[in-house]
């Protein structure tokens, strides 16, 4: 076996490896283009990443989907198990029983089958004190890395305070667990352009941005391929302009499909009693229809929406790989230029109280709203500052700062466009294992096996 190194740098494409990215720029002559896939989200693509097979085979369909027997929609769901395929590392340990795999920072990360794995993990207390943390297998990990490396900057992981604080972490771990274990496959997450790009677009000025995680790519080079490691650079999806919320859960309330309660006088959806909702995820959405009588009529009520391109049927999911139980009976997806909110309040003053907060678990759907601060505050970070002060005197707050104008995203995903923002790429140290066509994601999975075999 033959040590590799797997770095997701997410939202790189070829279009963005230039001056500001020297270390990157080396790899480009053993690169290949990676075909966008549906859905273009992280979960999705890395599930196939790691086992080969379609959504409709490992069951991964977006970022989050509608629980049917739980009645509840959950994004960011943290158990391997979800994954209904082999993984890589099961593929490997056929091959070679002394294969060993570290998943640093790649979604699904517990209850794995992988031999070492983190993955964020904040510590939710009973008094409602959310703290910044991180999961970690061996469980003793997790306080060896905090006293190594300090405490996993949370917030800077994911929020308007996003930074590439959070990455440079993750590669100094990434570091770190090769010098305990040093593993047959070390898969590590580099997420800070996804952000950036979401905030301005790709036409937007992130030189800086783009030299900080180039940066660490180097970094990461350097100390691998001195320990004799060959190395992957890929990533998932490219990032595409857009200028167009659609709010698909406003357009099934205004057709009276779609049902609330009202608490306190905010509004929250009821998935049990609609007859219709859509959990939105980027550029895609999935609607959940409880009566199968009413599918051809929400089609209708959708294809005559601007902003979405086409309405995927039980036909349509099958011809792109989306037709497993977890779908909806409907699936949308955006023109280029568009992108899905959740939002289902027609005021905002009744909008639920998880809305303008950072809040992943409670939303049904996907907020890149989140990596905004509310733009009528005056002084967003003072009035952090306040909340937080509040927090630890023990008093009760709300970190309500958060943007509920999704004009001001200027990025999305999840479509299978072609075109220089929105193809991924697969580089790597070893450029005889590199095709010279263009792959399918179903292909990365292979490949990397073939860095570790081959």
């Amino acid at each position: 076996m033959q040590q590799t190194l797997v770095i997701n740098v997410v939202g790189l494409t070829r279009k963005l490896i230039g001056e500001h990215t020297p270390n990157l720029q080396k790899l480009l002559g053993a690169s290949v283009d990676i075909k966008p896939m549906v859905p273009a989200v992280t979960c999705a693509v890395q599930a196939t990443y790691l086992t080969g097979k379609t959504p409709a085979e490992h069951g991964i369909v977006a970022n989050g989907w509608y629980f049917r027997d739980l009645n509840e929609v959950w994004l960011w769901r943290q158990s391997n198990r979800l994954i209904q395929a082999p993984k890589i590392w099961d593929m490997a340990r056929a091959k070679d029983s002394s294969f060993t795999c570290a998943n640093t920072f790649w979604w699904y990360a517990m209850a794995t089958g992988a031999d070492y794995t983190l993955t964020p993990r904040p510590l939710y207390c009973a008094d409602g004190i959310k703290l910044p943390d991180c999961y970690s297998y061996p469980l003793e990990w997790r306080e060896e890395l905090s006293q190594a490396l300090g405490p996993f900057p949370l917030f800077q992981f994911w929020g308007p305070a996003t930074s590439v604080k959070s990455s440079a972490w993750i590669a100094d771990a990434a570091i770190w667990v090769e010098q305990q274990k040093s593993p047959s496959l070390q898969l590590v997450y580099l997420p800070h352009l996804d952000y950036c790009l979401q905030k301005v677009g790709p036409q937007g000025d992130i030189s800086k941005d783009l030299q900080e995680v180039d940066a660490l790519v180097g970094k990461l080079l350097d100390f691998f391929t001195a320990r004799h490691c060959r190395v992957i650079v890929l990533s998932e999806y490219g990032i595409g302009a857009v200028d167009t919320p659609v709010h698909p859960n406003r357009i099934l309330r205004e057709a009276n499909l779609l049902a609330v309660k009202t608490d306190l006088g905010r509004e929250y959806l009821e998935t049990a009693t609609s007859k219709a909702f859509a959990v939105a995820d980027h550029q895609i959405a999935h609607v959940y229809i409880q009566d199968a009588h009413l599918i051809p009529s929400v089609k209708t009520l959708f294809e005559q929406q601007p902003g979405i391109a086409r309405v995927l049927d039980a036909e349509g999911k099958r011809e792109l790989g989306l037709d497993h139980e977890r779908s909806g009976e409907l699936v949308l997806l955006a023109e280029p230029n568009a992108w899905f909110t959740y939002y289902y309040w027609l005021d905002d003053s009744k909008a639920p109280d998880f809305a303008p907060t950072v809040d992943i678990h409670r939303k049904p759907g996907y907020d890149p709203c989140e990596l905004f601060f509310n733009p009528k505050l005056r002084f967003p970070m003072l009035t952090m500052v306040g909340k937080v002060l509040r927090k630890k005197l023990g008093f009760r707050y709300l970190m309500d700062v958060i943007s509920m104008q999704p004009e001001q995203v200027k990025g999305s995903h999840g479509l299978a466009l072609s075109g220089a923002d929105s193809t991924p790429i697969f580089m790597s140290t070893e450029a005889s294992l590199v095709p010279a066509e263009p792959i399918a994601a179903t292909q990365v999975c292979e490949l990397m096996l073939r860095h570790v075999f081959d």
